[in-house]
């Protein structure tokens, strides 16, 4: 499957925040209590998605049939999350992936496309986190090759660090 990615604008908060609200219920089913904010976000949480698209730094994901499958978040800095980095690395957050499109591997595709992008920018690492309170979350980024490398503890709750090492 051919994956293309497109930049999200302003326009478009309505479906980045349906998007979320999605994952959080899939999460919700899962008996996993990970982004259950999104069913109904704090302003804070839709500051950081505005001013994630004002930086150019969200895009939809679409496949072959320009069908809108996902969409992730992918910044050159994390200092909310890492602080400042000597190394150079591409950090992802907000991946979703619509449910009817779970189990085709998409994630890892997705995963894949970013990873070639930060080695064509020449960075020593892909980067990004995942809710601690996800462990399957956490077991999946693992089983990509990504290793854990520190937690960062925020408000809402504490994330486990992963980055993958660009060969």
């Amino acid at each position: 499957m051919t994956l293309t990615f497109h930049q999200i604008h302003n326009d478009d908060l309505p479906t980045v925040l349906s998007l979320f609200k999605e994952a959080a219920e899939k999460i919700a089913k899962m008996k996993i209590d990970h982004w259950q904010y999104w069913k109904n976000p704090p302003a804070d949480k839709i500051k950081w998605v505005k001013d994630g698209i004002n930086n150019n730094e969200y895009f939809f994901i679409k496949n072959t049939n320009h069908a809108t499958i996902g969409m992730v978040r992918i910044l050159n800095e994390d200092i909310l999350y890492w602080g400042q980095q000597q190394a150079s690395a591409l950090y992802v957050h907000s991946l979703t992936v619509k449910e009817e499109y779970n189990g085709q591997g998409i994630g890892k595709l997705i995963l894949d496309t970013i990873e070639h992008q930060a080695k064509m920018k020449q960075c020593e690492y892909l980067r990004l986190d995942a809710d601690s309170k996800n462990p399957r979350l956490c077991n999946y980024y693992e089983s990509l090759g990504f290793k854990k490398v520190g937690e960062k503890t925020l408000t809402i709750s504490t994330y486990n660090l992963y980055q993958k090492e660009i060969l």
